[in-house]
């Protein structure tokens, strides 16, 4: 009889269900015969300390307020990497595990797997963001010690890993460049959609507080994601027609300061910010905005980074208006017009362009909408996971 393929997933970052992308491999290396447990950390709506849901046993630790800083980092990570290894003990006792997939940001999971490689445990990464890149884009440079002590974490990340998952081209050239990884032992696993998650719905007019035109933004409110640019294109906007509503879905550090400056700009009577909703909520605002937006800043983070809120637009049928970022364009391609990199007026005039041209929005919508079906859906990307723990478990990575 075959041994029970066992993996715990760790991330540090999001708790599950809500981390889409982890909460998508754990179902669906569940339903496929695997034993799966996660840790992640206890977040809005999501504060029981074990549950198992579709499968898939959670566990989940309380982290201090996010890092804020060298010393705020240092909290955070040193707190989270000690509750990861006492859970990941409970765990091994209690279910057991083959395998550590550990999910970045930060860089450090690995530090937990090392306990258990005397037992024959091996570590998978999963990278989901490029951490040099994100600090670069948080605090502005590449020279200072928390930048290169994030490239060395890297780098030992995957020195101590098996193999790992990346979300896209760009950090498939990282892992191979910088890091210095087998080409073979390095996969691409695209975050797609699941389709019955992403559901297209009827409009809902009571929305839009009147306007006849709508955007729709929706993704984590931080200081990366450039929803100053958003706010700036709104009021350029008002200025000239004043026809569109926004509404902005999501929550996240930088919310409340945002709230304050659309405020400051006149906008409390078009721009609304939703801060995190349930998924019947997001649909009814997506699906009645006539055009979707993203607005992530350019930077070396986001230029090579796949922005889920991308490809859930693409999902809906929405057209979308971002800035001309490396990822970004591979994944809409025609579903989207490209905006000069950080130009909120040349944004704004890119969806004043859509609002103006239904037949475009039309052809655009469906475009991006067979774009996930035929290849970027969770049902097609999925492969690559299954693929890989298949040549993990069979010895083809020895």
């Amino acid at each position: 009889m075959e041994k029970k393929r066992k993996i715990l997933i760790i991330v540090e970052n999001l708790p599950v269900p809500f981390d889409t992308r982890v909460w998508q491999e754990a179902t669906t290396l569940a339903a496929n015969g695997y034993t799966v447990s996660v840790i992640c950390p206890v977040g809005k709506g999501y504060t029981k300390e074990e549950e198992t849901l579709e499968g898939v046993h959670i566990f989940r630790h309380r982290l201090p307020p996010e890092g804020n800083g060298a010393i705020g980092y240092f909290r955070e990570y040193g707190t989270a990497l000690k509750e990861e290894l006492r859970l990941a003990k409970k765990i091994y006792r209690e279910i057991g595990f083959d395998v550590i997939h550990g999910c970045n940001p930060p860089d450090d999971i690995y530090l937990v797997a090392s306990y258990f490689k005397k037992y024959g445990v091996r570590y998978v990464f999963d990278h989901h963001d490029i951490c040099p890149e994100l600090f670069e884009a948080k605090f502005g440079s590449a020279k200072g010690l928390l930048y290169k002590s994030q490239v060395w974490l890297e780098r030992q990340t995957y020195r101590h890993c098996t193999f790992a998952f990346v979300t896209n081209e760009s950090y498939r050239k990282i892992a191979i460049e910088r890091d210095h990884m087998p080409p073979e032992k390095v996969i691409v696993l695209r975050s797609g959609p699941r389709l019955e998650r992403m559901r297209i719905l009827p409009p809902d007019p009571s929305i839009r507080r009147g306007y006849p035109c709508m955007v729709g933004y929706v993704g984590v409110i931080g200081q990366q994601e450039g929803i100053e640019y958003i706010l700036q294109a709104a009021q350029y906007i008002k200025a000239h027609e004043n026809n569109i509503f926004w509404g902005i879905i999501g929550g996240g550090p930088h919310c409340e300061a945002l709230k304050k400056q659309a405020h400051e700009m006149g906008l409390d009577d078009c721009v609304e910010f939703t801060g995190r909703v349930d998924d019947e909520t997001m649909l009814r605002y997506l699906n009645t905005a006539d055009v979707c937006v993203n607005s992530d800043t350019c930077n070396a983070m986001n230029d090579k980074s796949t922005m889920n809120k991308v490809l859930e637009y693409m999902a809906l049928g929405k057209p979308i208006v971002q800035f001309d970022l490396t990822e970004g364009r591979f994944s809409a391609q025609e579903a989207s017009l490209y905006a000069r990199r950080n130009d909120a007026v040349d944004m704004a005039r890119k969806i004043q362009e859509l609002m103006a041209d239904p037949e475009k929005r039309e052809y655009m919508g469906h475009y991006g909408r067979n774009r996930i079906l035929n290849d970027l859906c969770w049902d097609k990307t999925s492969q690559a996971l299954l693929e890989g723990y298949e040549k993990f478990f069979t010895g083809q990575f020895d």
